[in-house]
């Protein structure tokens, strides 16, 4: 009989209900204990959720993040917020965030808050992770309270068991030395700890642990293949069955390596590792079990079953009760349950499966695996017509946008002249001072812009009413900005849910959900929406928005838009065509509207590349192919105006040191990158590389309430020019504002401008 179990679950809620239990804490508004009866009543839900699974997952919930979670059961915290007062949960926020609730600091050592731990990416997701720090020095302690309280909370419920955790290897791996010391040489430090949270499962009569090693997917040294090696012996004297589970990739190199180590089974990514299976069957032995991940656990559309069965019932045979089946990665990627959608339009909710419908899934293919496909015909008969209906549908194959595409040319991509050329030019127009500032986008989304909107697709607010409403907020945000006398203003984005969504609303092509969040990080959700076809641009997007907020002032107006890359990113991206195809198209719709835009008299326009690193592919032998098309489609975007239109682009929360000669391949006139939470470490990439044009090192940590001080924006600046020539350094917070209150931006923004205006008249 097949097996089935899932590596993880969304944690935030179907209707976010930990993201407004979070975001209630952290203001004082409720008590720890009321947000930790929210958690509990989250966790047996989705416990119940998973019932029918011979195996649910325990320990995949965190308050923040699963790897900062990691970090405290290993008592591995940072320095800084050891001796604060409080339990563990204030901590967690203060590493996370920068500091916990209002009340939580009032009894606090340090009331203004703590530097919060540098976030970046989870390996080639938009999910973020709080960075584990070590030095030469650090030390590691147990503290496994977490996981005991979730396990006796999920035996209540009924289901059966199984931990999961970060293994050490990927911990490690995953983690960034502040100092000059190797982090390998933490393994036999950290691995007793791992020793005896094992036993500690043991005792509690556990049976099998998930233990997450995804750094497998990737290209690495031997050293680090040793590592592996090293920590699995040293934990091969355990009491306990270990599912060592990798996902994302292909193991490739490392695939001997994963097969040989001492644990007691090996899960696969089966949707981008299918073809390593037979492989991996050979060489794995005997006594284990193999988990193969055959549902798609980071997208949307719903699996060909019958497809997955033609590939299953052999594997099965072979491998008989040795087979377990699950997602091909932890569910957190994915919406919580399509059943919600009760507005969606019906043909396109057919092709569509969120993390419950995906665990039906499941349950079909092991019903059939196990009883015989007579047994659950009904349901593979209704999965058939599903996935042949959004094959054939018209709504999804446009010759138009294809016959478009067919007529690229690389020319589109090409400026008329260079950097130096444009700049001059650029320059004589905006007439900017020296360390020029401006923001990244977006500002405060208020209760007044919130309830608009909602009146408005409520139906209770016309057009009109709801145009008169948001050019009221993009006055407010022109005349803050105009007070605090920054040199390059944005509109706000009051008009704007959220930066790819608004886009994916008005270009055809695009599905949105109403409920379909994800969590990015801690209790910011997004709600990606649906790229189900081929896309195209009906009509200008921002341009009426732009022109009104250019009007209300004579200072410089960027023009705001969301690149093709992170379109494509942030999407949940159709699987039946190369995802380079629906970037071009995506980048032949955006170039209309930079078009327009400078037609509309707007000679400042940025275009955010802010996931361009996201999407690079894990093993660097991809990486060349991936930012061909990558930057070639920011081009066809951007290159099409004239010299004296200069273009911007924005990244965020990325390493993006390794692709430096790319990001200056894109030819934008300024790039704006975070460097704030990384202390300016992000800018080494300029210690190798001469990077030819302007650049805004993020100064402003804007996902911590921290108010940075004018003397703290001035250093980090210092820090800039050592690499960076002060005649091309702009000044800058390093993301949108729109998470952020009025009330803590506009001192922020105000030290800001002071900060650039001490270094004018240092230079």
């Amino acid at each position: 009989m097949a097996t089935t179990h899932n590596l993880g679950f969304p944690r935030i809620g179907a209707k976010r209900e930990l993201k407004f239990a979070l975001e209630k804490y952290w203001k004082s508004e409720s008590s720890r204990e009321e947000l930790k009866a929210t958690a509990a009543n989250l966790r047996e839900r989705h416990w119940k959720d998973q019932a029918r699974l011979d195996y649910v997952p325990v320990g995949d919930f965190a308050f923040y993040d699963q790897v900062l979670d990691m970090s405290f059961t290993l008592g591995n915290l940072p320095e800084r917020v050891r001796d604060f007062h409080g339990d563990t949960l204030d901590n967690t926020f203060r590493v996370a965030r920068g500091r916990s609730a209002a009340s939580a600091e009032e009894h606090a050592a340090c009331c203004g808050g703590v530097a919060a731990g540098e976030m970046t990416k989870w390996f080639d997701t938009n999910y973020h992770y709080i960075v584990p720090e070590f030095d030469a020095n650090t030390q590691f302690k147990l503290d496994i309270s977490r996981l005991i309280e979730q396990v006796a909370q999920a035996r209540a419920v009924g289901v059966n068991v199984k931990p999961v955790i970060i293994g050490p290897v990927t911990y490690l791996w995953l983690g960034k030395a502040k100092d000059e010391s190797d982090k390998l040489e933490l393994l036999p430090r950290i691995l007793p700890v791992y020793a005896a949270l094992l036993d500690h499962f043991a005792a509690q009569g556990v049976d099998w642990v998930q233990i997450d090693e995804p750094a497998l997917v990737t290209e690495l040294d031997p050293k680090w293949q040793a590592a592996f090696v090293a920590a699995y012996d040293v934990l091969s004297a355990r009491r306990v069955r270990l599912l060592l589970a990798t996902y994302f990739g292909q193991l490739q190199g490392n695939l001997p390596l994963a097969c040989k180590l001492p644990v007691d089974g090996l899960h696969i990514d089966a949707i981008n590792a299918r073809d390593e299976i037979k492989e991996i069957v050979a060489q794995l032995p005997d006594t284990s079990v193999l988990s193969v991940g055959a549902i798609n656990g980071r997208n949307i559309w719903k699996s060909d079953l019958t497809a997955t069965l033609d590939w299953l019932e052999p594997l099965h045979a072979q491998l008989g009760k040795r087979l377990w089946i699950a997602p091909s990665c932890s569910l957190l990627h994915v919406p919580v349950d399509l059943d919600s959608e009760v507005k969606f339009d019906a043909q396109i909710k057919s092709w569509l499966a969120f993390a419950l419908q995906k665990l039906d899934e499941l349950d079909v293919l092991a019903r059939a695996l196990n009883h015989g496909r007579e047994s659950v015909k009904d349901a593979l008969a209704a999965n058939a017509a599903a996935i042949e209906s959004r094959r054939q549908s018209p709504r999804v194959n446009n010759p138009a946008v294809k016959a478009s595409l067919a007529e690229l040319d690389a020319s589109l991509g090409q400026r008329n002249n260079s950097y130096e050329d444009r700049a001059k030019k650029q320059a004589a127009i905006l007439g900017l001072p020296a360390f020029p500032t401006t923001t990244i986008g977006s500002f405060p989304q208020t209760s007044a812009i919130r309830h608009a909107r909602s009146q408005f697709k409520a139906g209770e607010l016309d057009a009109a009413g709801y145009k008169s409403a948001m050019e009221q907020e993009i006055s407010r945000a022109v005349k803050e900005q105009e007070a605090l006398g920054l040199d390059v203003l944005v509109h706000g984005e009051a008009e704007r849910n959220d930066m790819v969504e608004y886009f994916g609303e008005q270009l055809d092509g695009y599905a949105f959900s109403q409920f379909g969040w994800v969590q990015s990080y801690g209790s910011r959700c997004v709600k990606p929406p649906i790229l189900f076809g081929d896309i195209s641009r009906p009509k200008a997007m921002t341009v009426e928005w732009t022109k009104y907020a250019a009007s209300q002032t004579s200072k410089p107006m960027k023009g705001m838009l969301t690149g093709p890359v992170t379109i494509l990113n942030w999407s949940f991206v159709r699987d039946d065509q190369p995802r380079s195809v629906s970037c071009y198209q995506l980048a032949l719709a955006i170039r209309e509207e930079v078009l327009d835009l400078e037609k509309a008299g707007v000679r400042v326009i940025q275009i955010d590349e802010a996931a361009l690193r996201e999407g690079l592919p894990l093993r660097r032998a991809q990486w060349e192919e991936y930012l061909r098309w990558a930057v070639e489609s920011f081009r066809i975007t951007a290159n099409g105006v004239q010299d004296e239109t200069q273009i911007h682009t924005h990244m965020c929360y990325s390493e993006f040191n390794d692709i430096i000669a790319s990001i200056a391949d894109m030819d934008a006139d300024v790039i704006t990158i975070e460097t704030s939470r990384s202390d300016m470490e992000l800018l080494d990439a300029f210690d190798d590389f001469s990077y030819p044009n302007q650049i805004g090192p993020g100064v402003y940590d804007i996902h911590s309430p921290n108010i940075p001080s004018e003397e703290h924006i001035v250093n980090l600046m210092k820090k800039a020019a050592e690499r960076i020539p002060a005649e091309r350094l702009w000044v800058n917070p390093d993301c949108g504002l729109k998470t952020r209150q009025w009330e803590e931006v506009i001192p922020a923004l105000k030290n800001m401008v002071a900060a650039a205006q001490t270094l004018r008249q240092s230079a």
